[in-house]
């Protein structure tokens, strides 16, 4: 049995490895849309969106960072090219999108993606013994969570 250097048996963390890559996939398109959202926001509700984007990009880069960190700490190579992100993200580019609501409609719809991913991601951890990555999503969840509840009841 061969264990990386945190003690985990190599090929059973292999389906970690996979969803903490998708998760890496997902996350930098996820970015990207709110780097948009950020630049091209208009209208009535300029400055809190703009504010918030903001707020919501610097945290999804931290997780970025965060998440290929885990990936490598399990003794594996995280995704690092716009190529890899594309293929492997359920989440599509936000192209073109100049309705405000609808920016904040497509980041609650993103969030639940990465929301889905995370959970994903959890139950694998654990199975695994991987209280690192557990925590880590467990982490990311409870912040998702109430990021989706504020930005539903925005659009209400």
């Amino acid at each position: 049995m061969k264990t990386n250097d945190i003690g985990l048996e190599v090929k059973d963390t292999a389906i970690l490895v996979d969803k903490l890559n998708t998760l890496l996939a997902n996350y930098q398109i996820y970015y990207q849309n709110l780097r948009n959202f950020h630049w091209n926001v208009s209208g009535p509700n300029f400055f809190e969106l703009h504010a918030k984007f903001e707020e919501l990009y610097t945290t999804a880069n931290e997780s970025v960072d965060e998440v290929a960190e885990r990936i490598l700490t399990l003794g594996a190579r995280p995704f690092s090219s716009y190529g890899e992100y594309i293929e492997n993200s359920s989440i599509k580019e936000a192209l073109k999108v100049s309705d405000s609501k609808q920016m904040v409609e497509i980041t609650r719809d993103n969030i639940n993606t990465l929301l889905d991913i995370e959970r994903g991601a959890l139950e694998a951890a654990a199975t695994q013994g991987d209280e690192g990555t557990v925590t880590l999503m467990s982490d990311y969840i409870t912040a998702k969570e109430k990021v989706v509840w504020m930005l539903s009841a925005y659009l209400r």
